[in-house]
């Protein structure tokens, strides 16, 4: 798929996103890095993957450096935007896209505090480093965005919950995003073929993916769904500040 975003048109500006050593959150960065932006690949524990993502786009002409971060770890978030600063100055875009929740032997509660909790403090932590004008965004599924009124699978049931908890709270903090005209914009999915969540659903739940394509008539790959993500950083914020990706029919 070819980059949504024109050549330079971010051009001196600095953009970090969360797990983005993979998936979603590395198609997303190479949007960036391809249209000008300096970026910052953040990882958990996948250090050598964001490395590989971060020479590829010094190759190519970039400008990139790979920061390792454990969102549930205050300090490591600190750290995180300090070695950003040090390296780039302040950011003008942060895509909030790590998540998780379905993994195990982490505890019960480990998908709320990864997916309200940790997503709370990474916007408070990042707010210092944030130019004023920047842009957030924050990544979700539509599972998770309509689950006070359309049920979901059990097994994904602790991580919707988890991620529109985490969603209601980062909306509350729209106002004081505002004051320094910082954009909010939540970008909502329907189920994304190729990512791990998907595939851990189907694992789960046999069958998951083939319904839901089946019910939407079609399902975003990661490549799409990431250029979505990147235009949500530079498009103006909509309205209610959300943008809806793929087929809503199903859910209300």
């Amino acid at each position: 798929m070819s980059n949504p975003l024109a050549a330079g048109s971010l051009k001196g500006k600095v953009a970090l996103v969360t797990g983005s050593s993979r998936g979603i959150g590395a198609d997303t960065l190479g949007y960036f890095a391809e249209a000008g932006a300096s970026v910052i690949v953040n990882y958990r524990n996948k250090e050598a993957r964001a490395l590989k993502i971060v020479d590829g786009i010094n190759a190519a002409g970039g400008n990139a450096i790979a920061v390792g971060a454990d969102l549930t770890d205050a300090d490591s978030v600190k750290a995180m935007f300090e070695a950003a600063k040090n390296e780039f100055g302040q950011l003008d875009i942060l895509v909030m896209n790590a998540s998780g929740g379905m993994e195990a032997g982490l505890g019960e509660d480990y998908a709320m505090r990864l997916n309200r909790d940790s997503q709370v403090n990474l916007l408070k932590t990042a707010l210092p480093y944030l130019n004023d004008g920047a842009r957030v965004v924050f990544v979700t599924s539509h599972q998770a965005h309509f689950i006070n009124t359309t049920p979901t699978m059990p097994e994904y049931l602790p991580v919707a919950l988890s991620k529109r908890a985490g969603e209601d709270a980062l909306r509350e903090m729209i106002p004081t995003l505002a004051e320094r005209n910082i954009g909010f914009t939540v970008v909502s999915g329907d189920m994304i073929e190729g990512t791990i969540t998907a595939t851990l659903l189907e694992r789960a739940n046999p069958g998951a993916i083939e319904a839901r394509r089946e019910g939407a008539g079609k399902l975003y790959n990661v490549q799409e769904f990431a250029a979505e993500v990147a235009l949500a950083a530079v498009e103006p914020v909509p309205a209610d500040n959300t943008r809806l990706v793929g087929d809503t029919s199903d859910f209300k």
